[in-house]
């Protein structure tokens, strides 16, 4: 048992027992974390709080890892990051479940990646000080792939099609899993720009929903066990 001080990203929460949870955690430091958080829902004056592990709070933690496997212990906790807009806006809260459901379906390293951290850590800021925000999870999520292994190959990015199990763009007969015309176009804007780019990238309602479906499958394609967010459905009703 190791007593660690690192940051924090809550990606979801279990309810165990009458009065517990079980938090899953991305740390900057150590990886993929779970902690047992022992009677946070009977949580007496001047203990932890569970308001601490709402989707993607960023936190400071002391806590105690385990070398084990099994569950580890949070001693300390506090807001590292306070959001100032992302609780109070209905937008911007299912954003933040929908992408917390993809954490938790794409992270499995339980060992440091410091680049992924900040990634997730600046994305989150840029969302809560922003306004135009209707595209930013898909910006995110495509971005993701470079820290995940399968960002697109943009070589040959001047063919018609793009291939979904390959990840390269490509002028081969067509396939269930390649993508061409007005799908392939709309998908092409959003490689190679950053958050403060986004705001440039229009794209009408079904638009959206369609490149977010393909950015979907293709996290699908290449990511073990990854599951289509129950929450997908409840951030395109937001976005209709």
């Amino acid at each position: 048992m190791a007593l660690v001080t690192t940051k924090a990203i809550v990606l979801s929460t279990l309810k165990y027992s009458d009065s517990s949870l079980i938090v899953k955690c991305y740390t900057q430091d150590e990886g993929l974390k779970s902690y047992l958080i022992r009677g946070v829902l009977k949580a007496k004056k001047g203990g932890i709080k569970i308001a601490y592990f709402q989707p993607l709070t960023q936190l400071n933690i002391n806590a105690n890892h385990s070398n084990k496997g099994t569950l580890n212990s949070i001693k300390e906790v506090q807001v590292s990051y306070s959001y100032k807009t992302i609780y109070k806006d209905i937008i911007k809260q299912s954003v933040v479940l929908f992408l917390s459901e993809v954490l938790s379906y794409s992270i499995k390293e339980e060992e440091k990646n410091k680049a992924l951290y900040e990634y997730i850590e600046t994305g989150l800021i840029w969302l809560d000080i922003h306004d135009k925000i209707a595209n930013f999870h898909l910006l995110f999520l495509l971005n993701l792939t470079r820290f995940l292994g399968f960002y697109p190959d943009v070589s040959e990015k001047d063919n018609l099609g793009f291939d979904l199990i390959e990840g390269n763009f490509n002028s081969l007969t067509s396939h269930k899993n390649r993508i061409t015309g007005n799908s392939f176009y709309q998908f092409k804007k959003l490689l190679g720009i950053n958050f403060d780019g986004i705001e440039k990238v229009s794209f009408s309602k079904h638009e959206r929903q369609v490149v977010l479906k393909i950015i979907i499958r293709y996290f699908e394609l290449h990511l073990d066990g990854f599951k289509k967010p129950k929450s997908l459905q409840i951030l395109e009703t937001v976005f209709s």
